[in-house]
Order: structure tokens, then sequence, then C-alpha cells
């Protein structure tokens, strides 16, 4: 069920839909600027009292990206998130001790 949200908020169930696709390693889509994409979330953290999500985008208005990386997302820019029934592994370009999530961590991936 997509998430409920007002324009310039964070939608309403944005955070439990991401700690629950984190936990249960699933897969989401959103919309983000305009743009539909699937998501594998990493890590739901905090910056200037805003919360964000890394995740690596795996497709893009359904194309796949050219590479892979670590995208981050604001929690406030995500519409209509959807856990989906898709898995993922915990990929390499992610580094749950990388210093930018020190102190600000709210959320993990369990590595492999």
């Amino acid at each position: 069920m997509p998430a409920s949200s007002t324009p310039g908020s964070v939608p309403s169930n944005a955070n439990a839909l991401l700690l629950q696709a984190i936990a249960l390693r699933q897969c989401v889509t959103a919309v983000y600027n305009r743009m539909h994409v699937k998501l594998a979330p990493h890590i739901l953290f905090t910056r200037h009292d805003d919360v964000f999500v890394d995740a690596v985008t795996l497709q893009r208005d359904g194309q796949p990206p050219k590479e892979i990386k670590l995208g981050t997302f604001k929690l406030a820019g995500l519409r209509d998130i959807v856990v989906i029934d898709e898995g993922f592994r915990p990929d390499a370009v992610f580094n749950p001790h990388d210093i930018k999530y020190e102190g600000v961590t709210l959320f993990v991936v369990e590595p492999n």
C-alpha cells in the first residue's frame, strides 16, 4: 500500500516501510524527482534533522542504471513507497562503517 503524504512532508509511514524493507532485505518501488525507481535500501540515517536512505538504484523509469552505485535519497522526496516481493543481497558498494553514518544510523541492513 503506498505511503500517504502531503506536499513538503515525509510520507507518514515511509520510515516504517523502509525499516521493513531493510530488515527483510526487500526492494522498494517509489517515485523520486518524478521518476519511478526500484531501490535496494541499505541504511536509514539522519543528517541535519532530516531522514535519508542510502540505497542501490536497480531501475529508473524501468531501465537499469549504467553503473551500480549507492545513492542517497531524502525521505521527504520519496513518494508512493511500496515494499515489493523481490529480495536483495547487500551490495559491496555499501560500507556500513563509513564515517558519514557515525552516530546517525537509525537502521542498517545485516551483512551477508
